[in-house]
């Protein structure tokens, strides 16, 4: 996606957002905290991004890639708009019928009438032959 002329690359990105630059067949990562730093543009770089916790609103975060010529010169910019979702699977831990989100009974489980945990039901017959 680099314009023509580009030789190198840097990164900003909102705080809701974390980057890393990898080059294709190495295992190292290099974190992009470091919004001045600039990266060469070869064929095995590439960028990932993940967001860590959910968004506020509709994309509240973004990430820029900006382009350099030979001798630094700036060509163009890219960015990318991001909204971090949130996904959980929650359960009813002390049985009640309220799902609590910070519920002390998750991390364990009890049998019986006055137990608490997850209650765990599987189809375990044969829906097709």
């Amino acid at each position: 996606a680099a314009p023509p002329g580009a030789v190198s690359f840097g990164v900003k990105h909102t705080e809701g957002v974390s980057v890393e630059v990898a080059r294709r067949g190495q295992e190292e990562v290099e974190s992009a905290l470091d919004s001045g730093m600039r990266w060469p543009l070869d064929e095995g770089m590439v960028l990932r991004f993940s967001m860590n916790q959910a968004s506020t609103e509709l994309n509240d975060n973004k990430v820029t890639v900006s382009f350099y010529a030979e001798g630094g010169q700036p060509i163009n910019q890219t960015g990318v708009f991001l909204t971090g979702i949130g996904i959980s699977l929650d359960v009813d831990a002390d049985r009640d019928g309220a799902v609590e989100k910070n519920n002390p009974h998750k991390a364990s489980w009890t049998w019986g009438p006055q137990g608490h945990g997850a209650i765990l039901l599987v189809s375990c017959d044969k829906e097709t032959p």
